[in-house]
Protein backbone atom coordinates (compact mmCIF):
# COMPACT_ATOMS: atom_id res chain seq x y z
CA UNK A 1 0.00 0.00 0.00
CA UNK A 2 2.97 2.13 1.23
CA UNK A 3 4.66 1.65 -2.57
CA UNK A 4 1.19 2.09 -4.33
CA UNK A 5 0.72 5.64 -2.34
CA UNK A 6 4.16 6.94 -3.44
CA UNK A 7 2.84 5.99 -7.34
CA UNK A 8 -0.11 7.77 -6.82
CA UNK A 9 1.81 10.80 -5.55
CA UNK A 10 4.10 10.69 -8.78
CA UNK A 11 1.07 10.36 -10.93
CA UNK A 12 -0.70 13.65 -9.23
CA UNK A 13 2.45 15.18 -10.26
CA UNK A 14 2.12 14.15 -13.09
CA UNK A 15 -1.33 15.58 -13.95
CA UNK A 16 -0.49 19.06 -12.65
CA UNK A 17 2.26 19.02 -15.58
CA UNK A 18 -0.40 17.77 -17.82
CA UNK A 19 -2.68 20.71 -17.08
CA UNK A 20 -0.20 23.02 -17.96
CA UNK A 21 0.70 21.60 -21.17
CA UNK A 22 -1.18 21.79 -24.69
CA UNK A 23 -3.35 18.65 -26.00
CA UNK A 24 -1.22 16.66 -28.51
CA UNK A 25 -2.24 13.74 -30.82
CA UNK A 26 1.32 11.88 -31.41
CA UNK A 27 4.33 12.99 -30.34
CA UNK A 28 5.99 15.72 -31.84
CA UNK A 29 8.18 14.98 -34.92
CA UNK A 30 10.60 16.92 -33.71
CA UNK A 31 10.70 15.87 -29.93
CA UNK A 32 12.88 12.86 -30.07
CA UNK A 33 15.39 15.32 -31.24
CA UNK A 34 14.90 18.29 -29.16
CA UNK A 35 15.44 15.90 -26.26
CA UNK A 36 18.57 14.53 -27.44
CA UNK A 37 19.85 17.80 -28.29
CA UNK A 38 19.61 18.84 -24.28
CA UNK A 39 21.15 14.88 -23.08
CA UNK A 40 23.90 14.28 -25.85
CA UNK A 41 25.45 12.05 -23.45
CA UNK A 42 22.28 10.05 -23.12
CA UNK A 43 21.00 8.37 -26.22
CA UNK A 44 17.11 8.48 -26.63
CA UNK A 45 15.41 5.04 -27.83
CA UNK A 46 12.39 6.11 -27.95
CA UNK A 47 9.26 9.19 -27.27
CA UNK A 48 5.86 7.80 -27.78
CA UNK A 49 2.26 9.37 -26.28
CA UNK A 50 0.61 8.89 -22.69
CA UNK A 51 -2.81 8.63 -21.53
CA UNK A 52 -1.90 12.64 -20.56
CA UNK A 53 -2.20 14.65 -23.05
CA UNK A 54 0.34 16.96 -23.72
CA UNK A 55 3.00 14.42 -21.82
CA UNK A 56 5.44 12.10 -23.46
CA UNK A 57 6.87 9.06 -22.46
CA UNK A 58 10.95 9.05 -23.04
CA UNK A 59 13.18 6.03 -23.03
CA UNK A 60 16.65 7.05 -22.63
CA UNK A 61 19.58 4.24 -22.81
CA UNK A 62 19.94 1.74 -20.46
CA UNK A 63 16.05 1.65 -20.40
CA UNK A 64 15.18 4.58 -18.43
CA UNK A 65 11.58 5.71 -18.34
CA UNK A 66 11.09 9.65 -18.51
CA UNK A 67 7.96 11.90 -18.61
CA UNK A 68 8.44 15.58 -20.60
CA UNK A 69 6.07 18.25 -22.41
CA UNK A 70 6.17 18.65 -25.76
CA UNK A 71 8.97 20.20 -25.78
CA UNK A 72 10.77 18.57 -24.30
CA UNK A 73 11.09 21.99 -21.36
CA UNK A 74 10.45 19.65 -18.24
CA UNK A 75 11.21 16.53 -17.04
CA UNK A 76 8.75 14.61 -15.05
CA UNK A 77 11.25 11.03 -13.14
CA UNK A 78 8.77 8.70 -11.20
CA UNK A 79 5.70 6.48 -11.66
CA UNK A 80 2.88 7.19 -13.66
CA UNK A 81 0.07 5.30 -12.15
CA UNK A 82 -3.59 4.52 -13.37
CA UNK A 83 -5.63 5.17 -10.43
CA UNK A 84 -8.99 3.53 -11.48
CA UNK A 85 -6.58 0.57 -11.92
CA UNK A 86 -4.21 1.03 -9.52
CA UNK A 87 -1.90 -0.11 -12.25
CA UNK A 88 1.69 1.75 -13.04
CA UNK A 89 1.79 2.07 -16.43
CA UNK A 90 5.46 2.89 -15.32
CA UNK A 91 5.76 -0.50 -13.93
CA UNK A 92 4.18 -2.27 -16.60
CA UNK A 93 6.43 -0.28 -18.81
CA UNK A 94 9.72 -1.33 -17.95
CA UNK A 95 8.49 -4.99 -18.11
CA UNK A 96 7.98 -4.37 -21.77
CA UNK A 97 11.56 -3.01 -22.32
CA UNK A 98 13.65 -5.06 -20.36
CA UNK A 99 11.64 -8.57 -21.61
CA UNK A 100 14.46 -11.23 -22.63
CA UNK A 101 13.85 -13.66 -25.42
CA UNK A 102 14.76 -16.60 -23.50
CA UNK A 103 15.57 -18.57 -26.47
CA UNK A 104 18.38 -15.93 -28.13
CA UNK A 105 20.68 -16.85 -24.90
CA UNK A 106 23.94 -18.49 -24.83
CA UNK A 107 23.00 -21.22 -22.80
CA UNK A 108 26.41 -23.14 -23.53
CA UNK A 109 28.31 -20.22 -21.93
CA UNK A 110 26.22 -21.03 -18.53
CA UNK A 111 26.83 -23.68 -16.00
CA UNK A 112 23.77 -26.59 -16.16
CA UNK A 113 21.74 -27.50 -13.20
CA UNK A 114 19.34 -30.01 -14.10
CA UNK A 115 17.17 -31.42 -10.93
CA UNK A 116 13.79 -33.81 -11.73
CA UNK A 117 12.84 -33.33 -15.02
CA UNK A 118 14.20 -30.41 -15.77
CA UNK A 119 11.09 -28.98 -17.57
CA UNK A 120 11.06 -25.83 -16.26
CA UNK A 121 13.89 -23.01 -17.72
CA UNK A 122 15.82 -20.11 -15.82
CA UNK A 123 18.79 -17.99 -16.09
CA UNK A 124 20.61 -16.95 -13.24
CA UNK A 125 23.07 -13.81 -13.51
CA UNK A 126 25.19 -14.70 -10.28
CA UNK A 127 28.76 -12.98 -8.93
CA UNK A 128 30.35 -15.77 -6.32
CA UNK A 129 30.78 -13.34 -3.69
CA UNK A 130 27.49 -11.81 -4.16
CA UNK A 131 25.61 -12.49 -0.60
CA UNK A 132 21.95 -12.18 -1.76
CA UNK A 133 23.38 -14.95 -4.78
CA UNK A 134 24.33 -17.02 -2.06
CA UNK A 135 21.22 -16.82 -0.45
CA UNK A 136 19.09 -17.77 -3.43
CA UNK A 137 21.20 -20.39 -4.36
CA UNK A 138 20.59 -21.57 -1.02
CA UNK A 139 17.08 -20.75 0.54
CA UNK A 140 15.58 -20.50 -3.01
CA UNK A 141 17.06 -22.63 -5.91
CA UNK A 142 17.99 -25.63 -3.87
CA UNK A 143 14.21 -25.93 -3.20
CA UNK A 144 13.37 -26.12 -6.46
CA UNK A 145 12.27 -29.59 -8.51
CA UNK A 146 11.67 -30.09 -12.16
CA UNK A 147 13.73 -27.29 -13.41
CA UNK A 148 16.57 -26.86 -15.21
CA UNK A 149 18.95 -23.75 -13.85
CA UNK A 150 21.54 -21.98 -16.31
CA UNK A 151 23.64 -19.74 -14.08
CA UNK A 152 26.15 -16.97 -15.60
CA UNK A 153 28.70 -16.53 -14.17
CA UNK A 154 28.79 -12.78 -14.04
CA UNK A 155 31.89 -11.00 -11.46
CA UNK A 156 30.96 -7.15 -10.31
CA UNK A 157 34.56 -6.20 -10.80
CA UNK A 158 34.04 -3.10 -8.48
CA UNK A 159 32.23 -4.62 -5.60
CA UNK A 160 34.11 -8.03 -5.35
CA UNK A 161 37.54 -7.75 -6.89
CA UNK A 162 38.46 -11.09 -6.79
CA UNK A 163 34.74 -12.52 -8.23
CA UNK A 164 36.33 -12.23 -11.94
CA UNK A 165 39.00 -14.73 -10.89
CA UNK A 166 36.85 -16.79 -8.70
CA UNK A 167 34.29 -16.92 -11.39
CA UNK A 168 37.32 -18.28 -14.22
CA UNK A 169 38.43 -20.58 -11.52
CA UNK A 170 35.00 -22.24 -11.37
CA UNK A 171 34.33 -22.65 -14.65
CA UNK A 172 37.58 -24.09 -15.02
CA UNK A 173 36.56 -27.19 -13.07
CA UNK A 174 36.48 -30.17 -14.04
CA UNK A 175 32.88 -30.42 -12.83
CA UNK A 176 31.75 -27.24 -13.08
CA UNK A 177 27.82 -27.10 -11.31
CA UNK A 178 30.20 -29.00 -8.34
CA UNK A 179 32.24 -26.68 -7.97
CA UNK A 180 29.57 -23.60 -8.39
CA UNK A 181 27.37 -25.99 -5.32
CA UNK A 182 30.62 -26.35 -3.37
CA UNK A 183 31.53 -22.48 -3.38
CA UNK A 184 28.35 -20.80 -2.91
CA UNK A 185 27.18 -23.62 -0.10
CA UNK A 186 30.39 -24.22 1.81
CA UNK A 187 32.69 -22.22 0.68
CA UNK A 188 35.11 -24.14 -1.32
CA UNK A 189 36.57 -23.14 -4.60
CA UNK A 190 38.02 -25.88 -6.44
CA UNK A 191 41.84 -26.57 -6.98
CA UNK A 192 43.73 -26.01 -10.46
CA UNK A 193 44.04 -23.15 -12.93
CA UNK A 194 42.16 -20.50 -13.58
CA UNK A 195 43.61 -20.07 -17.32
CA UNK A 196 41.20 -22.18 -19.36
CA UNK A 197 39.44 -20.78 -21.89
CA UNK A 198 35.90 -19.12 -20.34
CA UNK A 199 32.96 -17.11 -21.12
CA UNK A 200 33.10 -14.52 -18.02
CA UNK A 201 33.77 -11.44 -20.20
CA UNK A 202 31.18 -12.29 -22.38
CA UNK A 203 28.76 -13.14 -19.96
CA UNK A 204 29.44 -9.84 -18.45
CA UNK A 205 29.36 -8.04 -21.88
CA UNK A 206 25.75 -9.70 -22.02
CA UNK A 207 24.66 -8.55 -18.86
CA UNK A 208 25.53 -5.15 -19.82
CA UNK A 209 23.42 -5.79 -23.10
CA UNK A 210 20.38 -6.99 -21.24
CA UNK A 211 20.73 -3.86 -19.13
CA UNK A 212 21.52 -5.80 -15.94
CA UNK A 213 23.59 -3.90 -12.99
CA UNK A 214 23.44 -6.29 -10.29
CA UNK A 215 23.18 -9.62 -8.76
CA UNK A 216 21.43 -12.25 -9.15
CA UNK A 217 19.23 -11.19 -11.74
CA UNK A 218 17.29 -14.03 -13.22
CA UNK A 219 15.56 -14.48 -16.19
CA UNK A 220 12.34 -16.85 -16.75
CA UNK A 221 11.33 -18.72 -19.94
CA UNK A 222 8.27 -16.08 -20.00
CA UNK A 223 10.68 -13.56 -21.08
CA UNK A 224 10.70 -11.48 -17.48
CA UNK A 225 13.70 -10.23 -15.96
CA UNK A 226 13.51 -10.07 -12.28
CA UNK A 227 16.81 -8.76 -9.80
CA UNK A 228 16.87 -9.69 -6.37
CA UNK A 229 16.91 -12.48 -4.47
CA UNK A 230 12.95 -13.30 -4.29
CA UNK A 231 11.43 -16.12 -2.36
CA UNK A 232 10.75 -19.47 -3.75
CA UNK A 233 7.25 -19.17 -3.47
CA UNK A 234 7.49 -16.35 -5.85
CA UNK A 235 10.26 -17.71 -8.05
CA UNK A 236 8.10 -21.02 -8.39
CA UNK A 237 5.22 -18.55 -10.26
CA UNK A 238 7.21 -16.87 -12.29
CA UNK A 239 8.72 -20.58 -13.24
CA UNK A 240 5.29 -21.62 -14.25
CA UNK A 241 4.27 -18.19 -15.98
CA UNK A 242 3.33 -18.61 -19.35
CA UNK A 243 5.51 -16.93 -22.11
CA UNK A 244 4.07 -13.73 -23.65
CA UNK A 245 4.42 -11.73 -26.81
Amino acid sequence: MIAFNKRLFAALVGLSLAACANAAGDAPANLKADIQKKFPNRPIESVRTTPLKGIYEVVMEGRQIIYTDNRGDFILVGDLVDVKNKVSLTETRMKELTRVDFSSLPLDKAIKLVRGTGARKVAVFSDPDCPFCKKIERETIAKLDNVTVYTFLYPLAQLHPDAARKSALIWCAADRQKAWQGWMFEGKLPEGSDSCPNPVADTVALADKLGINGTPAMVFESGELVSGAIPVEEFEAKLSAKKTK
